[in-house]
């Protein structure tokens, strides 16, 4: 995922970031705009996409884990986004899907 985000003109700031409230998978900037990504993995969309695993427990869950990164780095006052990376299958048949500005 950080090759997608690298790939259309993102720095990659953070990855796998933890804190005691939980993690957050890719923290990306691109032209004054802070991206926090949520990557779901599967093996087949059998279930569905990805994607529908982002409830909105999970979204707020992300939400609070931005403001404790931008807290712990000092940024303030920036654009941000929350997007959510879906792949589904394993290695180079992998499919991925971005969605900008999922929630």
């Amino acid at each position: 995922m950080v090759e997608w985000y690298r790939g259309h003109g993102y720095e990659i700031m953070d990855r796998n970031w933890r804190c005691r409230a939980g993690e957050i998978d890719i923290v990306a900037v691109r032209d004054g705009e802070l991206v926090f990504c949520e990557v779901k993995t599967r093996a087949t969309d059998r279930f569905g996409s990805p994607a529908h695993a982002v409830n909105i427990e999970k979204q707020r869950r992300v939400r609070r884990l931005a403001v404790a990164w931008m807290s712990e780095r000092g940024v303030r006052d920036v654009r941000l986004r929350f997007d959510v990376a879906c792949v589904v299958g394993v290695g180079d048949s992998a499919i991925v899907e971005v969605i900008e500005a999922a929630f």
